[in-house]
């Protein structure tokens, strides 16, 4: 007989979440292990002691979880999902009836508690990792990646000099697109005003010729404000603290930096942090590895072999890391030569003896491009006669040599590399800290920080990277349980089968 269903609303009803929500469900289990009563103390000094009673704080940070869980990034998207959510609810604490906090809630919550209670939450994450023995501590791998932010490149406004300032801002105001400019101008003063020297700014001049006749069919050129620009002539007046970069292949974006270190032994992210994106990657990396090094030894490991790429690589670093007693396994850039083919070092009096017996002496030490180089020269009549002056000068008048000072590190760190255990620390780089950031900006919420200036992206980031060591965490503690639960079975029954054995032998025949 067919059957038809006639739905009508209950006046009354009984129902518990607590019977609706299965054991074996990813929140309940996350709920049963996730503690964050101390974050009511860590919190309490940014409230008032009269008015309306706030969002509470372990429901604020859960709900910023779930997003990042979820890979929702837009916080009203993110309340309409947890209601509709009986799990997610059981997780909050909520019950069905009971009305979530307003999305703006969120946000200004987000703003008002500062960086160090999100990363307070992130080091309590890693402390319940290491506890469970996820966290081994001797082998990091340190990378980054640029994260898209919450700024358009059409907003973007020229720099000025600083006498041309106010004029330039009444020309911009009247001549601008209401539908393209920001509503108020978030950049402070300094940030307006150009501090690029005439040379650095003649470069970006001969650089945009050369993408007009070159890079007109690269990816994003269309874009007006995406194709002749550059952080020393333009600033977003939307987030000041974004900045330009790119990424082969790709469009110039307003980005932010994520640097993030992931331990070797089961991918737990043991730092992370939100960097300006105009700079290269081995300029943070020393401040990295100091913040690394001290979280570590708080929680009693020892830190003694960094992995990272290429983009990591300089002299000043290799020196740094010696000096922390950090084996470093980082490929030199493409740029770094030990020295000219066929040239001879003396180290014991500091020349180079060319291949027709000429010293080229040492003269003085110099910072080129952020790196310190030892300088060596010939003398002009060394090289006046030579008969290999064409091709080992050129046009020149004598033989000059440009070395860094960090000579012997380079060598010590490339024969590390090098070497068989090197190519196997290369490889553990690229399954250990890659797929990691595969995994936050695909899955994990960290496409795009929706948030306004470098605080509160770094903020968003502990959030992405505290959701994700999390789940690392449940999956190793039920993996753990169901191991120690079969282990048990088995143990059961030997016993049993042992017994049996010892009862057939002292029965009587």
């Amino acid at each position: 007989m067919q059957g038809n269903k006639f739905y009508q609303e209950k006046l009354f009803s009984s129902f518990q979440l607590s019977q609706r929500v299965p054991e074996n469900n990813f929140y309940r289990r996350l709920r049963a292990i996730l503690d964050l009563s101390f974050l009511y103390k860590q919190t309490k000094p940014f409230y008032g002691s009269c008015g309306q009673k706030s969002i509470d704080s372990q429901v604020f940070y859960k709900l910023c979880l779930v997003g990042y869980l979820e890979n929702i990034i837009s916080d009203r998207k993110l309340i309409e999902h947890c209601s509709m959510r009986l799990d997610i609810l059981f997780f909050l604490g909520y019950d069905i009836d009971e009305q979530l906090p307003w999305h703006s809630t969120i946000s200004r919550t987000r703003q008002l508690l500062p960086e160090k209670i999100f990363e307070q939450v992130f080091t309590h994450i890693l402390s319940m990792c290491v506890e469970k023995g996820m966290v081994s501590g001797h082998t990091q791998a340190m990378d980054s990646a640029p994260i898209k932010a919450n700024a358009s490149m059409d907003s973007l406004e020229l720099k000025v000099p600083k006498q041309e300032l106010e004029a330039y801002l009444q020309k911009a105001r009247y001549q601008s697109r209401p539908d393209r400019k920001p509503k108020k101008n978030k950049a402070s003063k300094q940030q307006q005003i150009i501090t690029a020297e005439k040379r650095e700014l003649q470069e970006i001049k001969s650089r945009n010729r050369n993408w007009q006749k070159n890079q007109d069919q690269r990816p994003g050129s269309g874009n007006k404000g995406a194709k002749y620009t550059s952080n020393k002539t333009h600033y977003s007046p939307t987030d000041p603290d974004a900045r330009i970069s790119v990424k082969p292949g790709k469009a110039r974006k307003l980005n932010y930096l994520s640097n993030i270190s992931v331990d070797s032994s089961n991918h737990v992210i043991t730092d992370v942090k939100a960097y300006h994106a105009d700079k290269k990657d081995n300029q943070y990396l020393q401040d990295a590895t100091k913040r690394l090094k001290g979280r570590l030894k708080k929680q009693g490991l020892l830190f003694t072999s960094l992995l990272a790429d290429a983009g990591y690589s300089s002299g000043e670093n290799y020196a740094f890391l010696e000096k922390e007693n950090i084996l470093s396994y980082i490929p030199p850039h493409g740029t770094y030569k030990g020295g000219p083919e066929g040239f001879t070092f003396n180290e014991q009096e500091n020349y180079w003896l060319c291949p027709e017996g000429k010293k080229v002496t040492f003269r003085k030490r110099k910072m080129v491009k952020n790196s310190l180089q030892n300088h060596y020269l010939t003398k002009r009549g060394d090289c006046k006669n030579c008969p290999i002056k064409q091709k080992c000068i050129g046009k020149g008048f004598e033989k000059k040599i440009a070395v860094t000072v960090y000579k012997e590190h380079y060598e010590r760190n490339n024969k590390r590399v090098r070497s068989k255990y090197g190519r196997r620390m290369k490889g553990k780089r690229q399954s250990t800290v890659e797929p990691v950031f595969g995994t936050l900006t695909q899955f994990m919420g960290l496409r795009k920080i929706n948030t306004i200036g470098i605080i509160q992206a770094n903020k968003v980031m502990h959030l992405s990277a505290t959701a994700y060591n999390l789940k690392k965490l449940l999956k190793f503690v039920s993996k753990n349980t169901k191991t120690m639960a079969n282990q048990a079975i088995v143990c059961f029954l030997l016993i049993r089968s042992l017994l049996g054995m010892y009862r057939s032998i002292l029965r009587p025949q």
